[in-house]
């Protein structure tokens, strides 16, 4: 029996203090917002100390915030899930000190969790009320991090063909994971008998509420030495500042005026590859809007939604989550990069976004069970649907794209015939910047990172040969697309390679003249007689002993004319293997003269511009936005959609 889509949850936008912190001392509030960004960082460093999988201690794909007991987020270093799903399933008054509370249920989250090896610990702060003779809450600690194997059908719990959510692995909707200090046995007990990987998940639970306990003593000491009153006063302010800040530098350097943008998913793991569209048409409303200067983004035109596990709960709690997700992109608008650094993205930008959602049944609201495991399709392509909208609003002041997530692996037994389950979240090249080229093989997730080699030779059968950056994978551009990596894994033991990755076919878009990036490739046995490709969705691909595995991530989109290019910058790429001596002449017309062995590498001046003049000349209208060839396939002949046209 299909359960009925439960209807989004409201939670109102309010202040703790009556005049929303404008009377709290400016010092206060500089002393509470460093120690609320202390305890974070503390509460990062446990977890990442004493957990036991490669997830989550070393590749470090896990994230804590900090929230007032309006549940609004404080900290803005980085994103994290919500405490409006334990709020709404336990009330305040009746939580005690020492409990700790649990969930992943992705229909069951508001929006806050997107798949479900993302396991979440919340753990609520208390200060002693005279009023009331009892410890009532004032805050929660949260962190939620991806575990490597939640049950499901296979390893890892992200099974790319799942057509249903009971496919994915245990749901866990809020419950109490410890009781006023003690744990919960019987609920640990269930989590780990569905997990092929019952003791570091066991590991990595006890490491994740110890670590939020510790740090809701440390913000509890806080409420202690200061007051409630004057700390609540503080969180106001920290709020209503960011607030005020991201309409005054931010917001008013987008004119008033409404744009349409959209890109794709490519595919769902159960159909074949096809447009899996999201749209947003922003809007930007003027500064004497009664309802107040915001931004809109109206998601009608999205597609419905996938068979496949493609599919991402975005419209619950009025789309706060995704309000959160999406702003970072706003600090792309700062005035420098430096300032661009200092912006936090913490409660005060929800009221600056209004969200427009289609009606249930697309991409983003979609229907219990539909699978969601591979959401980051959407999520983060979202990113980019939003980015690109942006740059249409201010004539392309906005980075390319970039696709800086992707899960692979290899599973079986190791030389002592036990099993296990490597998976790596790799990184690929950002998009190239109006004033810079893009950085290279980053990673979506602050403060991750790939997985050591020495650790993974040393404790898995597999030795990595090459590891390296991918050259000619950023797309060309007056400023480069940032390079994605290239990594050679040769297998000592028979096993089973795993993906699941987007923009195989689809490319990283350029923008403003810029070239679209390279896609994501698997290969294995590159150059030899049996080599052969692998979807980029794969469960269970058989890899032998002796094999070689390759993977290429993504290269970011390129931004500006290539053929604006300086050409120092060419000779200088070539000489630091970024690009080849063939990208120089076929993508940004730079004629060489010398060679980098000879150590003699330069250009002609006088031929590259005359070859550059000619290219321009021959060259017809281009659209803003440069989606590659793979997007030509997908679309039935067309090499741009209306929308990339400005």
């Amino acid at each position: 029996m299909t359960e009925s889509r439960l209807a989004p949850t409201q939670f109102p936008f309010g202040f703790l203090s009556e005049d929303a912190g404008a009377s709290a001392d400016p010092v206060l509030v500089e002393i509470v917002q460093g120690s609320l960004a202390a305890v974070e960082m503390e509460v990062e460093t446990a977890i990442g100390r004493t957990s036991r999988s490669p997830m989550i201690r070393d590749a470090h794909d896990f994230r804590a915030g900090i929230h007032d007991r309006l549940m609004r987020k404080l900290t803005g270093r980085s994103y994290s899930a919500l405490v409006h799903p334990v709020a709404r399933d336990f009330p305040l008054e009746e939580m005690v000190p020492g409990d700790v509370f649990f969930h992943n249920d992705v229909y069951r989250s508001e929006g806050g969790i997107g798949h479900l090896p993302d396991l979440c610990v919340t753990v609520p702060v208390f200060h002693h009320d005279p009023e009331a003779g009892k410890p009532v809450v004032v805050a929660f600690v949260q962190a939620f991090g991806h575990h490597d194997d939640i049950g499901g059908a296979v390893p890892g719990s992200m099974p790319s063909g799942a057509t249903s959510v009971f496919e994915e692995g245990l749901m866990v909707p809020p419950i109490k994971l410890w009781d006023a200090g003690k744990p919960v046995r019987s609920a640990l007990a269930i989590m780990t008998r569905n997990s092929r990987m019952p003791e570091a998940l066991a590991a990595d639970l006890d490491a994740e509420c110890s670590a939020c306990l510790m740090g809701a003593r440390r913000l509890g000491e806080l409420f202690d030495r200061y007051g409630v009153q004057a700390v609540e006063s503080a969180f106001d302010a920290i709020i209503d500042n960011s607030t005020k800040t991201y309409r005054r530098e931010i917001l008013s350097k987008i004119p008033e005026g409404t744009w349409t943008w959209e890109d794709y998913a490519e595919h769902d793991g159960v159909e074949e590859p096809q447009l899996h569209t999201q749209r947003i048409t922003l809007t930007k409303t003027p500064a004497d809007d009664p309802a107040g200067e915001r931004l809109i983004l109206d998601f009608a035109g999205t597609s419905k939604q996938a068979k496949g596990p493609i599919n991402h709960c975005a419209d619950y709690s009025d789309g706060v989550f995704m309000k959160k997700w999406l702003a970072p992109i706003l600090r792309n608008l700062a005035d420098t990069p430096e300032r661009m650094a200092e912006l936090d993205v913490n409660e005060g930008i929800v009221p600056l976004i209004e969200m427009r959602f289609p009606p249930p049944g697309t991409l983003i609201t979609p229907i219990f069970p539909a699978p969601t495991n591979a959401r980051t399709f959407v999520i983060l392509r979202m990113l980019g649907v939003f980015s690109g909208v942006l740059a249409k609003a201010v004539d392309g002041r906005m980075p390319a794209d970039q696709e800086t997530i992707r899960y692979t692996g290899v599973y079986g037994e190791d030389m002592e015939g036990r099993s296990y389950l490597m998976r790596e979240v790799l990184g690929g090249g950002a998009g190239g910047r109006y004033y810079a080229d893009g950085e290279d093989t980053i990673h979506v997730v602050p403060d991750s990172r790939n997985l050591p080699t020495e650790f993974t030779e040393s404790r898995f059968p597999f030795i990595v040969e090459t590891l390296t950056l991918s050259p000619d994978s950023g797309g060309a551009g007056q400023f480069r697309g940032g390079l994605g990596y290239e990594k050679h894994l040769r297998m000592l033991k028979d096993a089973r390679f795993m993906s699941i990755a987007d923009r195989s076919i689809l490319a990283c878009w350029g923008v403003k003249g810029g070239k679209a990036g390279a896609p994501f490739k698997v290969t294995i046995n590159p150059g030899q007689p049996d080599e052969r490709e692998v979807d980029a969705l794969a469960d269970a691909e058989l890899v032998k002993a002796g094999d070689v595995i390759r993977i290429c991530t993504t290269g970011g989109g390129g931004w500006g004319d290539p053929l604006d290019r300086d050409p120092e910058m060419v000779v200088r790429d070539i000489m630091w293997h970024k690009i080849t001596t063939g990208s120089a002449l076929a993508d940004y017309g730079v004629v060489l003269t010398g060679s980098r062995e000879t150590d003699d590498l330069g250009y002609d001046a006088d031929a590259t511009s005359a070859e550059r003049d000619r290219r321009r000349a021959a060259r017809g209208d281009e659209p803003f936005f440069d989606r590659g060839d793979g997007y030509e396939r997908l679309s039935g002949g067309q090499t741009s959609a209306d929308v990339d046209w400005t």
